[in-house]
């Protein structure tokens, strides 16, 4: 992507061991990986949950999680070896030659302090920049990442912005010291459609303009081949291949990488009649203090079907499942279940009532207790709503993770910290299920899953709700997963639904013109489809 290359490699990883602690024992994460990186390149790292890509892409920085060690090989950056400097020579690279995105924003930004404080710490306390610079810089970089208002969003809080805007605003914070090498960990995993777009030509524009070198970790295809110069398939701590994107785009070797480069070819079987609502939304309205944020929306939620919820970030639909769960009381209209009227506030509903509206988070990392073990996690509403004994809520957890395709003996004393981000949304899937709930709102729960694991999740959605009579609400922003599973779509804008029907009525032409937007933002297998799409923008963006 970069054109400011030379033939000397910045970044050399040799025969890289990385392993982790299970109780007494250290398992291989990653096993031998070589890598190589030159200035002004982008390599994609690709390959299935676990398979130990943001494991690698931290090891790059010479880091380790927790309850990791380093265990063979060299990382060299620029000549310095990582894995045996000091804490010092580390520390002294990070945030000035070498930067991480994380792919939750929101987790990563203190929410005490304003994105300019964040943004400008780094550059004065490595003395790249006085204060004054640092901030007139900022704002130049905002501009870059395409942000409203580059003048004044720095002055905001991280949730006074929205989740596209604070991806951008880490972004820029990464470029504050204009490092060497950035490894961007999944920046676009948790957006909708038209802000991934948006956020990838102005990362892919900061690159370029930049000369830097970057690893890109997604398990997207389609993104990873507007982003990358090269990539890297990962599977279980290996190296599968290695070429160049338009070449392994075009001919994947190895038999694991077509299975990446398969279109998903599943499709939940079609359901006959409509059936009656087992969720009412009638008329409903709710608002953040003053602000309204949802104008009266009517959607019926259907016995043992799947409506997916779909519309940009900011458009209401995650707020619409709080307001069914009684988390943002409705101002106006109301909620009801099997015909049922639910009190607006949850605080007010009864236990059986809660126990039948579940949630999937979209988060995993915020969503479960990093202090307790999976096992006490999805014990925990097996007990509280089902008043299970000792014995019984083992055995039900035990059967959870096997349906979650977890081995229980091998993650039920594990702690989330050391679970892949797959690995985690799968155990806020089987903290849903212990409930037993009629209707679960599943919001976002594959974004954070490669391709592979997402259709086996799918499967597993659809498998329990065929066998238990399940009702989905599911929020996605994924068109392939509204494809592969919804029996009905709702498309919200600003607040308001403005498309509902099945989903051969709303996927099909002719479509509501916000639909058609949505669906010409889904990035194609193609390295030239997002300069056709949107060309990197070149000056200043409102």
């Amino acid at each position: 992507m970069g054109d400011t290359r030379d033939d000397k490699p910045l970044l050399e990883i040799r025969g890289l061991k990385v392993e982790g602690r299970t109780g007494e024992e250290w398992r291989p994460i990653i096993k031998g990986v070589d890598l190589t990186l030159r200035r002004g390149e982008v390599l994609g790292l690709i390959g299935e949950s676990g398979a130990g890509k943001s494991t690698l892409g931290l090891a790059a920085m010479g880091f380790r999680r927790d309850g990791c060690r380093f265990a063979g090989g060299t990382v060299h950056f620029d000549g310095i070896e990582l894995t045996h400097a000091s804490h010092q020579v580390r520390r002294g690279l990070r945030s000035s030659r070498i930067a991480y995105v994380a792919q939750s924003a929101a987790a990563s930004f203190n929410p005490a302090y304003r994105l300019m404080t964040q943004h400008t710490e780094f550059p004065v306390l490595r003395g790249v920049m006085s204060r004054a610079e640092a901030e007139a810089d900022a704002v130049e970089l905002y501009r870059r990442m395409q942000l409203p208002n580059p003048e004044e969003i720095g002055f905001r809080y991280p949730h006074q912005v929205s989740g596209g805007q604070l991806q951008r605003a880490m972004t820029a914070m990464a470029m504050g010291c204009r490092p060497e090498l950035i490894i961007f960990d999944e920046p676009t995993t948790a957006l909708d459609v038209t802000t991934q777009l948006e956020v990838l030509s102005a990362i892919r524009d900061a690159v370029q303009s930049f000369g830097t070198a970057a690893i890109y970790v997604t398990h997207d295809l389609a993104v990873v081949a507007q982003m990358a110069d090269r990539i890297m398939v990962l599977l279980k701590g290996e190296t599968v291949e290695e070429a160049p994107t338009r070449d392994m785009l075009a001919a994947p070797r190895e038999d694991y990488t077509k299975s990446l480069w398969a279109v998903r070819s599943f499709r939940a079987p079609e359901k006959t009649g409509a059936g009656a609502p087992l969720v009412e939304v009638r008329q409903v309205s709710a608002a953040y203090g003053t602000t309204p944020v949802l104008r009266n929306i009517t959607v019926p939620f259907r016995e043992g079907r799947t409506t997916a919820v779909v519309g940009e970030s900011g458009s209401g639909k995650s707020t619409l499942a709080r307001a069914i769960m009684g988390l943002l009381p409705p101002v106006s209209g109301h909620v009801r279940l099997s015909g049922k009227e639910l009190p607006r506030r949850y605080q007010d509903r009864s236990r059986e009532e809660l126990r039948q509206t579940q949630v999937i988070y979209q988060m995993a990392d915020t969503a479960l207790n990093p202090r307790q073990k999976i096992g006490e996690i999805i014990g925990r509403p097996i007990e509280f709503y089902l008043g299970a004994d000792r014995r019984t809520r083992d055995a039900k957890v035990r059967g959870l993770l096997e349906d979650i395709e977890l081995d229980p003996a091998e993650y039920i004393d594990r702690y989330p910290s050391e679970l892949s981000g797959g690995q985690k949304q799968r155990i806020g899937i089987a903290r849903a299920l212990a409930a037993e709930p009629r209707f679960i709102i599943c919001d976002e729960v594959t974004s954070a899953l490669d391709q592979l694991v997402a259709e086996g999740i799918l499967k597993l959605l659809t498998r329990l709700q065929a066998e238990r009579n399940l009702t989905y609400m599911f929020i996605t922003h994924d068109i392939a997963t509204v494809r592969a599973i919804a029996d009905d779509v709702v498309v919200m804008r600003n607040g308001e639904v403005v498309a509902a029907g099945t989903k051969e009525q709303v996927l099909s032409p002719p479509f509501h013109p916000y639909t058609e937007l949505l669906l010409d933002s889904v990035p194609e297998m193609d390295p030239d489809w997002l300069t056709r799409r949107r060309p990197p923008a070149t000056g200043p963006a409102g």
